[in-house]
């Protein structure tokens, strides 16, 4: 017995437990669920093609439907099938038998979720579905059951028991069903030639999205922002540029605007360095000439990579001519989620 200090009770119930021991009941856990998705490989069969086939020739939407812990599943299968290249939503099949119902379509195709194929709320709208004539696919523990007998398409994703050590809490069954879900979605990901571009626009305020989304052009200075100075101005002014603009440098042009060099922090450490008098040099004689520099329609997170192999903190953006367009630093980078 354990006194529980949040009840003032002795618990009868609540045993300790070693480390060890809280560890070998995680192993078990993990290794009845690995047993689980090691046999569902063998299942797959003309089923799954023809539940894959019957989805890409769905001219509306992927409708999932689940109860209890199989709706929370289906919550999730619906939100990779929508961001992968399948629009798709979930219905709660309890609230359908009440009005949501309509949210089903004849150009839908319904998957439903059930371990047991006996689910009530499920097999209620079985009826209505298949009156709009609407594709079904079942997920199912048996294929002996309700469910997989009116389904057009029955995927197996029984297992032989719970991780639960009373074989009763949906632990293995969910993850059986979860992986059967991941495997249609990557399947039809495949079969649409969905790349890396098209998922980055299902998820623009990602990581992903901002690095497959993000050209030069969006995030960098540009117009009166970027900092400039002639190619015969004096190196004060050109210090005054730096400071007025933040970036941490100054392009320097010719009289056509042409970039010819560019003078940064590190530039004028250099100098001063030399004890070069600053109110009297131009910065034509201190600048870096040929520097590295960018076109406004590459992908900023390239443009990461370029600077920091090349140990640079800002950089120029110009067009075909050469003309400087915009300027960018590490924290315009960093604003922009790129760092």
């Amino acid at each position: 017995m354990i006194y529980d200090l949040e009840l003032g009770t002795w618990n009868s119930k609540l045993r300790i437990m070693t480390n060890d021991e809280l560890i070998n009941e995680g192993k078990k856990v993990l290794r009845i669920e690995a047993e689980a998705l090691a046999v569902l490989p063998d299942r797959l069969s003309d089923n799954f093609a023809g539940a894959c086939h019957a989805i890409l020739a769905c001219k509306g939407r992927v409708v999932v439907v689940g109860m209890g812990k199989s709706g929370h599943i289906g919550s999730k299968i619906a939100a990779t099938l929508a961001s992968t290249g399948t629009p798709s939503f979930f219905v709660h099949p309890g609230e359908a038998s009440h009005g949501d119902l309509g949210m089903i379509t004849p150009d839908d195709l319904v998957i439903a979720i059930s371990n047991s194929g006996h689910t009530p709320e499920i097999l209620a709208i079985l009826p209505m579905i298949k009156r709009l004539s609407v594709p079904l696919v079942s997920m199912t523990g048996t294929l002996d059951n309700p469910l997989c007998k009116q389904a057009d398409y029955c995927l197996d994703v029984g297992v032989k028991k719970e991780a639960c050590p009373h074989n009763l809490t949906p632990t293995a069954s969910t993850t059986a069903a979860l992986a059967m879900g991941d495997a249609l979605a990557v399947s039809l990901l495949k079969a649409r030639n969905f790349t890396a571009n098209d998922f980055a626009r299902s998820h623009p305020g990602g990581a992903l999205g901002r690095r497959l989304l993000l050209y030069v052009r969006d995030i960098m200075q540009s117009g009166s922002r970027i900092p400039l100075v002639n190619i015969d101005d004096s190196l004060q002014l050109a210090l005054l540029e730096m400071s007025s603009k933040g970036l941490g440098m100054t392009g320097i042009v010719d009289n056509d605007g042409k970039l010819k060099g560019i003078f940064t922090d590190g530039d004028l450490r250099r100098t001063l360095n030399k004890g070069v008098d600053l109110y009297s040099v131009k910065v034509a004689d201190v600048m870096t000439t040929d520097p590295s520099v960018t076109s406004d329609d590459k992908l900023a997170a390239d443009v990461v990579n370029m600077m920091q192999e090349l140990s640079i903190n800002s950089i120029l953006a110009v067009d075909e001519n050469h003309h400087p367009v915009g300027a960018l630093n590490m924290h315009d980078l960093l604003r922009a989620g790129l760092l």
